[in-house]
């Protein structure tokens, strides 16, 4: 057996141990919530809107807006561990004094024109205070221009998903959001 290999041979060792890739996420769930409170945003609104989408047991990360070609949807879990870190690309407004507050995600599956192999998802968010029409219209408009300015000569997009949430809050401060949250990644094995 060569120095720096697993003694099982799955993949070479440096000095300091195996060398991983930048993980890579997978299974994702979609979600969305609302809340309101009459105290604060941060401590109110928010971690209301977290347990209405479910999510309120976790640490929330966010990513920018790019799906992986191996990136699937799942069903929402039932469980978290308490205190965990959930990783999500998440869309989050909140608004005070009565308005109407909006959060939305679009995303789109790339398919390489020649081949019509997966490439990957487009994503793009927007919150605000916008009304619900106004809200689909920018989402498609950024996830156009992205597109055109990125991706128009090589792919083709397909698979179109909106999801929006928005409400007008009868609390002083209101928080609406939508999220696609991952559930695992891949670890690639650098050699």
């Amino acid at each position: 057996m060569k120095k720096n290999q697993i003694r099982w041979g799955l993949a070479p060792l440096s000095p300091w141990g195996m060398i991983l890739g930048n993980r890579i996420p997978r299974d994702y769930f979609i979600t969305k919530g609302t809340g309101e409170s009459d105290i604060t945003i941060h401590a109110g609104s928010y971690h209301l809107a977290l347990k209405t989408a479910w999510i309120h047991r976790a640490n929330i990360m966010t990513y920018s807006s790019i799906l992986p070609s191996i990136a699937q949807e799942i069903t929402q879990p039932k469980n978290y561990n308490h205190g965990e870190v959930m990783e999500s690309i998440m869309a989050v407004a909140h608004w005070e004094n009565w308005q109407r507050v909006s959060a939305g995600i679009i995303f789109w599956r790339l398919y390489d024109k020649k081949t019509w192999k997966k490439f990957g998802w487009l994503v793009c968010e927007h919150n605000w205070s916008y009304p619900l029409v106004e809200l689909k219209n920018l989402l498609r408009a950024s996830i156009n221009e992205l597109y055109i300015n990125w991706f128009d000569k090589k792919y083709d997009l397909k698979q179109i998903r909106l999801i929006t949430e928005t409400f007008v809050p009868t609390k002083k401060h209101g928080t609406a959001l939508v999220a696609l949250c991952f559930t695992n990644y891949i670890f690639p094995i650098i050699t």
